[in-house]
């Protein structure tokens, strides 16, 4: 019923003191099923916000988020670039490590992902998941005069499942 209407029925109800009774009950419906709407406008309001935050993951180094081959050539030159200027470009590494020569080694690694549609789907997310993105990985190897010897900047693509979907 519009308001309109509703209005001139509510009005020859108040013409009439017999039907205050039915009065009361019309407005009380009234004001409840405003209530039920906006309650459920606000439900779905934060659904959608979850869903919105709860989409994506990433992990590691942030400093490659932006880096791809071609600019990471640019940046670093074998036998020139040190180790200070490549903890500047990219801060500390996530892994450090020697060879067999005692050469140093700096890893630098971004995973980014996000869920598949599969996992919105209710009941069936609760038989698996699935999410998929892509790694960046830099590998530098430092000679002993601590300037870069070799570098590999890689990207991959990456996915994980679980469930029936692995």
């Amino acid at each position: 019923m519009s308001s309109a209407p509703r209005l001139k029925f509510l009005r020859c109800l108040a013409d009439k003191p017999e039907r205050r009774h039915q009065r009361l009950v019309i407005r009380r419906a009234i004001k409840t099923s405003r209530g039920v709407y906006e309650e459920i406008r606000y439900a779905a309001a934060i659904a959608a916000c979850i869903l919105a935050l709860a989409g994506c993951a990433g992990t590691g180094n942030d400093s490659l988020r932006s880096e791809t081959e071609a600019t990471v050539s640019t940046k670093i030159v074998d036998g020139k670039t040190t180790k200070d200027e490549i903890r500047g470009m990219f801060g500390s590494p996530l892994k450090t490590e020697f060879t067999d020569g005692g050469l140093e080694i700096w890893r630098y690694e971004l995973t980014k992902v996000h869920a598949d549609a599969v996992s919105y789907i209710p009941v069936v997310n609760l038989l698996g998941s699935s999410a998929s993105g892509k790694k960046k990985e830099l590998v530098v190897l430092f000679s002993p005069d601590n300037v870069v010897k070799r570098y590999s900047m890689s990207e991959s693509v990456v996915s994980h499942k679980t469930g029936i979907f692995n």
